[in-house]
Formats: C-alpha cells, structure tokens, sequence
C-alpha cells in the first residue's frame, strides 16, 4: 500500500496491484509517493498504464499482428490503387483495364508527356456525325434457294463415289477465299468436299489446320443440306491416286469445271485441285452466288478459341463507347510490291528501292509507271499521316477510340507516331489483351489475322489504307450485317488534294467529305460492275430489302 501526504494533512489511498508494483523502477515508486497538485490528482495512474503498454512487448507483438492482417486484406480486395491487380485479373474493371493493359508503350510516353489518352470525355463525341451510320435501305440477309437447287442438293448430299481435295494457300483470308469456291466446285461436280488442306505458308512458317482457325463440327452442320464435308477420304477411296489439276483457267464458269473434270472425277473416284485463288467465275448463276455467301457469312466461323479472344478484345475497345478499326497495310513487302514508297525517311526509301530492283518479279503489276504516277492513280496504300489527315477530314474526334490491325509497320512503331498525335487512343491486340492471353496464338500468323478480324468486323467504322483480301472481307461482312459504316478512301481523287498545300482547312474537308459521300458503306448493286465478288457486294443475290422474303439461314 503507497500512502501520500495532501496539503490539508489528510491521508489518502490509492490501490495498486502487486505485481506492477514489482514491474515499477525505483524511480517511478517515488513518484508515485510524492503528492501532484490537486487537479493532476486523476492522471498518474492513467499515464502509468500508457509507459506500462509502451514498454510492453507483448503490445508490440499485437500492434504488429493488426498491421498484418489490415494489410493482407487491402492486397486481397484490391483496395490500394497502385496494385494494378487483384486476386482475379480478369475481374477488374474495364475503365481501370483499358488505363492498365490498353495502353502501348508509344500512349504511356505521350502520357508522360502531358499528352491526354483516357478520361471521361470520350461520351461527348458519340453524337458526333461521324459515328453516324449509312442507310441501309432495309436490306438484310436473305438466301432463299431455287426449288431446283433444294431437290439437288438430296442426291448430292447422298453420293458415296466421288470426293474433291483441295491445297489452299497463302494468308488466312485468301485461303478463306479459296475455301468459299472450293465448297462451290464441290457443288457444281456433285462431289463430297475433304476438309481442305491449308498449305504451310512459306513467309510466316505457319503450320495451321483448317480446325485450327475455324470451326470444323459448325462448318459440316451449316453445309449439311448443300454438300458433304468429310474430314478424310473413306477406306474405299483412301488408296486411290487422286487425279491432281492445278485451275490455270480465269474465270472458269460451271460449264467449263463439268466439261473439265466430271468425267474424270467419276473415273478416279477421287480429285486433287490446287491453285484456286481467284479462278471460279464471279458470275455465276444465283443459286451458287447465294451458296457463295452461306460459306462465307454463315459456314466458316472462327474456331472457339479465337472467337472468345477476339470478342473479349471487341468488349475492351467498346468499353468506352464507339470506335474505329483500321487496317494498315505498311509492311515492307506491301511496298516493295506496290512499287510505292513509305515516306518516312530518305533511308526507308532508298531500301525500298533497292529490295524492289534486287527482286522486280516482286511487284504486282504495271512496271511502267513511275512512284508518283502510281500516287495519283490511287495504287499505293496510305501511310499513317495520310490516315491521320483523311480520319480528321472526315470527322473523327480527337477521342475516337482507334484499334489498328496489321503486320509490323516499316520504320516500327515510329511510322504510327503520326497517327498517335492526333488520336492517342490507339490499341493493337498486344495493348488490349491481359497478359498470356495470346501466347496460345504467337506465331501463328492466321490465328493472329483471325483475331484482328474479328475486333476490326465489330467495330462501329471500319477503313482499310489499301485494298486487299482482309480488307474485302471485312467490308462484305459489314455489309451483310446491316451496311456498318466502311470508309473506302477515295484515293485515286484525293491524292491531288493531299499534296496542295496552299488548299485552306475549311475547304479541304469540304473537298475530302464530297468525295467520300458514297464511300461510307451505303448498299451498292454487286451487278453494277462486271466481275465484282459477292461476298464483297452481297446486293443483291443474297441481301433482300423489306419487301422481298427473308430466309432463316
């Protein structure tokens, strides 16, 4: 017991445990005996407890204890902002997504320097009148085949004896071209079609089965009433040796494959083709151009992990509204076969030239013309400021969200920079997907254009920088979805514009607009020009307007 004097002399009492007093220094024990002043007389023991739990380890033990556990949730909710991920990647939000994953290497030193990418203001332009879409005039899909082509297709369905084989080559989309007519050879000779075999593309190596890109069980289902697809040939026929022809002939009409071949299909049981590329007729009679689009639109879909991939990139680059795809084509092959030059640099140039001399066999076509001939005459594919400059003509916003598909540009990303000043906003695949999600398809050139396909066929505005089999695909597919805005420029008359510099702004986007009014998509009859691919132009064999019927393929 401690006793302490007061000033009135009376004594007073305080109690205090054994064992602190056992725990106490000798000079906190003689505090304790000298008398505080009187409006102190309520804290010694209340500072007492704090020095006790301050010297107390076990405090420390439990401080620490509470720190951890407070901590190991913060990590395990995701709460604190500089962990850019939580326990599930995949569940993050999109807007913090698109800030972590979506941007390139070129956006982040834009961001650093000052330059905005992201925010909140991206919704105010979706009223824009550039993301307006063409009328469509009421057309839809619409492949209503003839009575005849239906009481065919049961004996054709039914044959056992004769079975067409076919070597498709070169990139994804022209083997998807070839596919298309190999299906309507098929037809046209009455025969069951083996899964055609994809060639192993001789530039990117690429090993890829048909299965691999599309998906084969949908393929047989879609086509079932039209011909029979096979994945290989019967043991009766398996030991025959194929009749092999290579299709040399342009234009080959159906009276000129039964001519050629049903005789000798019917022999050998069995025929080997190769060479389809751009071979069968475009025009040809309705049931087959119908049976044409039913391939291409409806029969060849993407295997399912490549439409998985390519619908979550599409979810990504749509999480903020509308944007554009774009379809560059500014590899180095492109120009050296072109015959054009990329602009970039003196340098560049004088590569391009010398590839070009070292190996002339290269360029497609017309020898004779000159570098700026070619120019004006609409043949060589935009560079990124030319795309940068027709985007803004037309009215793109600055914000406009841009996916660009596309081989490696020459000059590397630096050839982009250009087209990122004026639209940051700029995503390929490798920006938007989560890390590992397209190692399954490196290296694998047609998954990669698959999966560009797909981002590019559901964007809200589609351009190609120069024509190609990719770039007619994805204006045929839009077209038979709905006529989805396509920008087709104008080049062969807006070259001119391009290089008066003296023109005023106002006046050159006047210019670009006018020239550019019936190239944004609008419905435009496959018949108006000789020779024109209905899977490029599906109106009118296989789109109806709403006064004609609609079938339920």
């Amino acid at each position: 017991m401690a006793v302490s004097k007061s000033n009135k002399k009376k004594l007073s009492y305080i109690s205090v445990p054994s064992q602190i007093i056992s725990s106490m220094s000798s000079t906190s024990l003689e505090s304790l005996l000298l008398s505080p002043k009187k409006k102190a007389l309520s804290s010694p023991f209340s500072v007492l407890r704090i020095r006790l739990l301050w010297r107390n380890p076990r405090f420390w033990l439990f401080l620490i204890l509470v720190f951890g556990v407070f901590g190991m949730l913060k990590v395990y909710f995701n709460v604190d902002p500089l962990i850019p991920f939580g326990r599930n990647p995949c569940a993050i939000s999109q807007d913090k997504l698109m800030v972590l994953n979506g941007l390139s290497t070129t956006q982040l030193s834009l961001v650093q320097n000052g330059v905005k990418v992201s925010g909140n203001d991206d919704n105010g332009d979706e009223k824009s009148e550039f993301w307006k879409q063409p009328d469509g005039l009421g057309y839809r899909p619409c492949l209503q085949f003839s009575n005849d082509y239906k009481r065919a297709s049961v004996d054709i369905v039914k044959d056992r004896t004769k079975y067409l084989m076919v070597v498709v080559a070169g990139g994804m989309n022209q083997q998807r071209n070839q596919i298309v007519d190999a299906v309507v050879i098929a037809r046209i000779l009455g025969a069951a079609l083996v899964v055609p075999i994809l060639q192993v593309n001789v530039i990117w190596g690429d090993e890829s089965e048909f299965a691999d890109i599309f998906d084969l069980e949908h393929f047989k289902k879609v086509l079932e009433n039209d011909v029979r697809i096979v994945s290989s040939l019967p043991s009766t026929h398996v030991m025959t040796r194929p009749l092999e022809d290579k299709m040399t002939h342009l234009h080959a009409t159906p009276e000129f494959i039964r001519s050629r071949y049903s005789r000798r299909i019917r022999r050998e049981g069995v025929l080997l083709l190769r060479s389809l590329d751009s071979r069968l007729s475009k025009d040809l009679p309705s049931d087959l151009q119908k049976l044409r689009c039913k391939v291409a639109f409806h029969a060849l879909r993407f295997a399912p992990p490549i439409l998985e991939l390519g619908n979550k990139l599409t979810e990504r680059m749509r999480s903020k509204g509308p944007y554009v795809a774009l379809h560059l084509r500014m590899e180095k092959d492109v120009w050296v076969r072109t015959g054009c030059l990329p602009g970039l640099s003196h340098e560049y140039d004088e590569m391009i030239n010398n590839e070009r001399k070292r190996r002339p066999e290269l360029l497609t076509s017309r020898s004779n013309m000159t570098y700026h001939e070619r120019k004006l005459a609409g043949l060589c594919p935009l560079n990124a400021l030319e795309v940068a400059r027709l985007l803004k003509a037309l009215g793109a916003p600055k914000t406009a969200r841009i996916f660009w598909a596309g081989g490696n540009p020459l000059g590397g990303k630096e050839a982009l920079d250009p087209l990122i000043r004026e639209f940051p906003h700029f995503y390929n695949k490798e920006d938007l997907a989560l890390p590992g999600e397209l190692e399954p398809f490196q290296k694998k050139a047609s998954l990669m254009a698959a999966i560009d396909y797909i981002v590019s066929e559901n964007s809200d505005v589609f351009m190609p920088s120069h024509g190609g089999n990719m770039g007619h695909a994805i204006q045929g597919h839009r077209a038979y979805a709905g006529h989805k805005k396509t920008i087709t420029p104008n080049k062969r008359q807006m070259f001119s514009h391009f290089m008066n510099s003296s023109l005023p702004g106002a006046e050159f986007k006047k210019i670009i607009v006018g020239l550019h009014r019936d190239s944004l998509g609008q419905p435009e009859l496959r018949s108006s020009k000789t020779r024109r691919d209905v899977t490029k132009y599906p109106v009118p064999e296989c789109m109806c307007n709403k006064m004609q019927p609609h079938s339920s393929v």
